[in-house]
């Protein structure tokens, strides 16, 4: 045999033999991989046998080592897998002890898959201690500023509803209260002051008055003329019966008056209708 077809003998022979294997899933061990602490690191294109495996989920979380698998293709019967990991404590492992069939069968001849994490801390320092569980601390300043934003909220939306309650309870007694003598001539005052007092409100106004003198003096049994020269003679309503006729009756009625002097006597007695009594104004 010539060597050309020897060596074409061979290449035939190579070929087989890696189709066998590879439709048998054969698979190498894997190359030891290195990283470090909370690092991660990757394996690609690692070549395992068997039906396809996942990584076994994370129960506990104090495990050395955190295994993901970011992609997995068919191999023949076997798959190609990429890995990533990191570890948490230095040390040798192998991600193999974080593997396991999808299906739940035995891993059987999955080889090793060796890693060693290094740490990065100088020799001699120890492992710092886990944290004791304790309270959660408060938010500082920010919750402060929140209390203190809702009590101010509040004592702002108290001050608006009490003096709310304060203003109409004002306006219920105003209502309640009787309007005042002195109230229901005030504004007759003031229009025969500024001379705006229409005819029959100068009426109204002296019969008002004489009424109210004739019932205070007990005055309701003399005739008429009689009674009203009393009132005029009284110390305490004379004054404003005589102002009250300069007013109505003079062609130029005085421009100064003084109107709180004038109603004083009059200011908190209760208002009362006149009676059907009839008053005669002097001429």
């Amino acid at each position: 045999m010539s060597g050309t077809a020897r060596r074409s003998a061979m290449s035939i022979a190579m070929f087989v033999s890696a189709s066998v294997l590879l439709a048998q899933g054969a698979s190498s061990p894997a190359p030891l991989q290195t990283s470090t602490v909370g690092m991660p690191a990757r394996i690609e294109e690692l070549v395992l046998p068997g039906s396809e495996l996942v990584a076994e989920p994370i129960v506990d979380r104090k495990a050395p080592i955190v295994l993901r698998i970011t992609a997995v293709y068919p191999h023949g019967t076997a798959h190609r897998y990429d890995l990533e990991f990191y570890g948490l404590e230095p040390g040798r492992f192998d991600l193999r002890d974080y593997l396991e069939r999808k299906e739940g069968s035995p891993l059987g001849d999955v080889p090793p898959i060796p890693v060693e994490v290094r740490s990065v801390i100088p020799a001699g320092k120890i492992k710092p201690h886990e944290l004791d569980p304790g309270p959660i601390p408060s938010l500082g300043g920010y919750q402060t500023l929140l209390i203190a934003g809702g009590v101010l909220w509040a004592l702002g939306l108290g001050a608006i509803l009490f003096a709310g309650r304060r203003r109409r309870r004002a306006a219920m007694e105003a209502e309640a209260r009787p309007v005042t003598l002195a109230e229901r001539l005030r504004p007759y005052v003031d229009d025969a002051v500024a001379g705006r007092l229409a005819p029959a409100q100068k009426a109204e106004l002296e019969r008002m008055l004489l009424v109210y003198w004739r019932r205070k003096l007990h005055l309701e049994d003399l005739p008429a003329a009689e009674a009203i020269a009393q009132m005029r003679a009284d110390a305490e309503g004379g004054e404003l019966l005589r102002q009250l006729e300069s007013w109505l009756h003079r062609r130029e009625p005085p421009t100064e008056v003084d109107l709180a002097a004038l109603l004083e006597p009059y200011r908190h007695l209760p208002s009362e209708e006149p009676g059907n009594e009839e008053a005669t104004t002097p001429a």
